[in-house]
């Protein structure tokens, strides 16, 4: 329900991304009686998908999942029911944009930008932490059933939030007021406009977002200040961060000052990108 109207607060795609996006589904045969339209991808993929699906391949090297997800959103729901091999598939395509696939005749490379969005649930039964429930194997349900998912993928997450269980009551109790989406899709859209002059006047044009921008650029344009620095360098210590895990809190720190109209990244903003990553160390 959180995952599926992700794409209409994301901004229209650009002329480029929508030449991208129209190539991927032609070859796909997924173009529909020519018919394209602005609105990103999104693709959520059963569990069950096989790795050719997910990260493409086959006789004829038809582009899977995770390209047909370029410039969009791939959702994937139920994320440890997935093969351990077919989500370790995705490290690259998560780490570089683009997914190559080589066979005996032929070497293909898809674009592959994406923004990954993942549920899962805490444990097996789905009631750990829930007030009232005892799971009778312990801390031990949730342990194993989140180590099927390996720490190099989990390292590519920028973003962790644990959602509560939501009870009858609290669907039958009348809602406060909510922010429509049109004024986040506002917000967004004046953050991503941001971010592409940005990377525009620092004389990167084909970056469009913070995700996109290489370590070097990336700490060319936050350059933290001192008590940031410290912040990082005492998390660094006591997390274990990787060299990974620094270059993408300071991605999250910027967007999350792109997001607050701030010129420059302050020290709350590193301490919140790291608040997503500790709670994601932690688990």
């Amino acid at each position: 329900m959180l995952a599926a109207p992700l794409p209409s607060i994301l901004p229209p795609l650009n002329p480029r991304e929508l030449l991208d996006v129209s190539m991927i589904q032609s070859i796909a045969g997924e173009l529909a009686g020519g018919a394209i339209s602005d609105r990103r991808p999104f693709r959520a993929p059963h569990h069950s998908a096989s790795m050719a699906a997910l990260v493409g391949g086959g006789l004829r090297v038809r582009p899977g999942e995770v390209s047909l997800a370029h410039n969009g959103v791939l959702f994937l729901d139920e994320l440890p029911e997935f093969a351990a091999q077919v989500l370790d598939s995705l490290r690259q395509p998560l780490e570089s944009g683009e997914t190559v696939i080589a066979r005996a005749n032929a070497r293909v490379t898809y674009p592959s930008r994406v923004q990954l969005i993942a549920a899962m649930n805490p444990c097996k039964c789905g009631m750990a932490g829930s007030p009232g429930h005892t799971c009778k194997r312990g801390a031990a349900c949730a342990g194993d059933y989140q180590s099927r998912v390996s720490g190099p993928f989990l390292d590519r997450i920028d973003i962790r939030i644990d959602v509560p269980a939501v009870s009858a009551a609290d669907m039958i109790a009348p809602g406060g007021a909510a922010e429509a989406s049109s004024v986040v899709a506002q917000r967004v859209h004046l953050a991503r406009e941001r971010q592409r002059e940005r990377y525009l006047e620092a004389g990167a044009p084909g970056v469009y977002t913070n995700a996109a921008a290489g370590p070097t650029l990336i700490e060319a344009v936050v350059n933290p200040d001192r008590e940031s620095q410290a912040l990082l360098l005492q998390a660094a210590e006591r997390f274990s961060l990787s060299a990974r895990a620094y270059h993408r809190v300071l991605k999250v720190a910027r967007t999350l000052a792109d997001l607050a109209g701030a010129e420059k990244v302050a020290r709350s903003h590193i301490a919140e990108a790291l608040s997503y990553r500790i709670n994601l160390a932690m688990t």
